[in-house]
């Protein structure tokens, strides 16, 4: 089983909705991305991010996805809340890696845990692009802040 972490980190609540649920009545093994990905992404949104060059607070507006690791541990069962728990292991020069967990409620339960990498690239060659100083400063509260919400 998975130890919770402490220190710097995110926790984000996402809803676990009906059509998230397999024959067996518990979450999809696919769904688990998904609730992070949520997660992840409206952190940044809530600090100005979007996918929209023209909108968003950030240079940085293009990035893929190069790794995804999910470890199941415990299955979610039925529908309702779970906690997105995450942090930055490492902001390289143009990719990032998070460590995250998907949690019970109330934190005592880790049903999954893995990490994610994406690189930020330039729209028209497609090649690696370093983060932009913005990003990094706002990156540096999920590397070194307090855990929590």
């Amino acid at each position: 089983m998975q130890e919770l972490p402490v220190g710097a980190g995110h926790t984000r609540p996402v809803q676990v909705h009906f059509d998230d649920l397999d024959f067996l009545g518990m979450v999809h093994n696919s769904r688990h991305a998904l609730f992070v990905e949520r997660a992840i992404t409206a952190y940044w949104q809530e600090r100005g991010w979007s996918t929209d060059p023209d909108r968003s607070r950030f240079r940085d507006t293009h990035l893929v996805v190069r790794e995804f690791l999910v470890t199941y541990e415990e299955p979610i069962r039925g529908t309702g809340d779970v906690g997105v728990w995450f942090r930055i292991a490492r902001l390289g020069r143009t990719s990032v890696m998070y460590e995250f967990q998907v949690r019970s409620t109330d934190g005592r339960c880790v049903h999954a845990h893995g990490h994610r990498v994406q690189v930020r690239i330039d729209p028209e060659t497609l090649k690696p692009l370093a983060f932009s100083d913005e990003l990094r400063e706002t990156a540096h509260g999920l590397m070194h802040g307090p855990a929590g919400r």
